[in-house]
């Protein structure tokens, strides 16, 4: 195959590897009923008007297993931030004592279970689109390669086909890593 086709497909290798690692740290913010602050990744705070990610306004950890803490850098934003993880849609409920926020995480029911499942497998379907995308993305620019007379047309299908194969490869992956989330939620 020609050199820009190597250099278009291994391109869309990149992007779709990257697409599928941002989707399993997207997976990482889908609580398992476990404490970890990564629950909180997600959390976004109104913070002088700015939306700013919790993580740059506050220390996060897990103390013990059922048990995160939220100790902000300025004490002033700690109302900002209760509001934003009760608005997260989390499901977590925030304890303020003035000084830190304590997040009890609750044992997860059976039906809290399955709405978690759910949530991951929209985390993993835009990944999927995403996975898509790039292929649509690179397969636009193999036809204009073809179209400039860059390739000849036996060079395009071949590449569509090895774009295809990486796109099979990508989306399987983030399959699998979809299934152990799903395991992990439903573990009891």
């Amino acid at each position: 195959m020609s050199e820009a086709i190597d250099t278009l497909l291994a391109d869309a290798r990149e992007r779709m590897a990257k697409t599928v690692d941002n989707t399993q740290h997207e997976f990482g913010t889908v609580r398992t009923g476990r404490a970890n602050p990564s629950l909180l990744d997600r959390v976004v705070v109104d913070y002088y008007g700015a939306p700013t990610p919790l993580k740059q306004l506050a220390t996060l950890s897990a103390p013990e297993a059922r048990l995160l803490t939220v100790q902000p850098f300025d004490a002033g934003a700690l109302k900002l931030i209760e509001k934003a993880i009760v608005e997260s849609g989390l499901g977590l409920t925030p304890n303020n004592d003035g000084k830190v926020i304590r997040i009890n995480i609750p044992e997860l029911n059976e039906e809290r279970r399955k709405d978690l499942v759910k949530v991951a497998r929209k985390i993993g379907e835009e990944g999927k689109i995403a996975i898509r995308n790039v292929r649509r993305d690179n397969l636009q620019t193999l036809k204009k390669l073809k179209d400039d007379g860059d390739v000849g047309a036996d060079e395009e299908h071949r590449g569509e086909g090895e774009l295809q194969k990486i796109t099979d490869s990508a989306i399987a992956d983030l399959d699998g890593r979809l299934k152990a989330k799903e395991d992990e939620i439903l573990e009891v």
